[in-house]
């Protein structure tokens, strides 16, 4: 059988947990997906990060996880399902935390990339503006108000 090489991990939103030093924290979520994607291997991955297998299979099964099980299925080939609906929590989520890029370089983790997530904001801000009542002036705005 083939290995399959993966040359880019898409950005994802770490699982929000409460800080603590010995936990999974955005930072140590991502290198697990850059090991995962250069190991295959979920043990050796959370082994690498000083974590569990079984704590990996928690943390996906946590509330808000949604993005990280994603990168790791596409590491793993699973095929992908479909997408969920994003809420306003996932969104404010998102704009919080940024968004975590693991790094790839000839198929070895390298390091991550952390950056905000301004897509989010965007969507969300976008969202906010359609849920404001439509204004009874017509929407003349500024320009129609000075006389």
């Amino acid at each position: 059988m083939q290995e399959r090489r993966i040359s880019r991990i898409p950005a994802f939103t770490p699982v929000p947990l409460r800080a603590r030093v010995d936990g999974w924290s955005p930072v140590r979520q991502a290198e697990f997906i850059g090991l995962l994607a250069q190991t295959r291997c979920v043990k050796k991955a959370a082994a690498l990060v000083g974590m569990s297998r079984d704590s990996a299979y928690r943390l996906r099964r946590k509330p808000g996880a949604e993005e990280f099980v994603a990168a790791w299925d596409m590491i793993m080939g699973v095929p992908v399902g479909q997408r969920r609906k994003v809420t306003l929590e996932t969104l404010f989520q998102r704009i919080q935390q940024g968004s975590y890029r693991p790094v790839l370089r000839g198929g070895r983790y390298v390091g991550t990339v952390r950056k905000a997530d301004n897509s989010a904001l965007l969507t969300l801000l976008g969202r906010l503006d359609r849920m404001l009542p439509p204004e009874e002036d017509g929407g003349e705005g500024l320009e129609g108000d000075r006389k």
